[in-house]
Parts: C-alpha cells; sequence; structure tokens
C-alpha cells in the first residue's frame, strides 16, 4: 500500500483515481502528476515499484496538498469573517457565498429543511 502526504492509497484502484484520495488533488491534477513523471494513469497503484512511488512522493510534496492546503483555506475564511465582509457572513451564516438563491434549494449549506408552523389558536368553552 503506498502511502503518499499522509494519505494510504487504494491498492485496486488506477493510479489516476488513486491520486484523488489525497485532499488538493483532482482528477486533472492527477493526470497532469501522471504525465510529467511518466507513469501510467491505468497503472494499478498496488503494482507502483518502490522507485516509482518515491518520484510520486517527492513530486506530491512539491506542491500544496493535504494538511498545508486545508489550513490555508480555514485561514482565508477567517480573514474574511474577521474583516466582517458579506462573503464571511454567509460563510458564518452558514448560507451559500457566491450568490446563489436561497429561497429555494442551498439545501447543501442550510441542512434539512425545518417546517415552521403557524401555532393554533387555543380551543374556548363556551
Amino acid at each position: 500500500m503506498a502511502r503518499i502526504a499522509g494519505v494510504n492509497l487504494p491498492n485496486q484502484k488506477r493510479l489516476e483515481i488513486g491520486l484523488t484520495y489525497i485532499y488538493g488533488i483532482g482528477q486533472p491534477t492527477a493526470r497532469k502528476v501522471c504525465a510529467e513523471l511518466g507513469l501510467s494513469p491505468d497503472e494499478k497503484v498496488k503494482d507502483l515499484t518502490d522507485d516509482e512511488v518515491t518520484k510520486l512522493r517527492e513530486y506530491i510534496d512539491t506542491l500544496q496538498v493535504e494538511g498545508d492546503l486545508r489550513r490555508e483555506r480555514q485561514q482565508s475564511i477567517k480573514r474574511l469573517q474577521e474583516i466582517g465582509s458579506y462573503r464571511g457572513l454567509r460563510h458564518r451564516r452558514g448560507l451559500p457565498v457566491h450568490g446563489q438563491r436561497t429561497k429555494t434549494n442551498a439545501r447543501t449549506r442550510k441542512g434539512p429543511k425545518k417546517t415552521v408552523g403557524r401555532g393554533k389558536k387555543a380551543a374556548t368553552k363556551t
């Protein structure tokens, strides 16, 4: 099992897909990495030699991935919140940040629907 950037890559997956398990590497970046190192993206992770794994590890260490990338993104959001920008307020309230509508949709950011009733009038005795 190849361990790169603190992540165990799944043995049965193709290299191109296995690299996407690392935070900050999507399919386009994985293809680029394979092309630059001269590795076949269709090769299984378990079939990589130790030299190939070492080359991959050294190359990926030059990229900003995993903890460093997560930390930078969190700091950017925190900065927006501290300066009181509109985007920072949207992050704080858990609402969509990029101008999407919220009357309908936006369930990913807002969470499950909370139905609000109008309340019942107390029954009067006669």
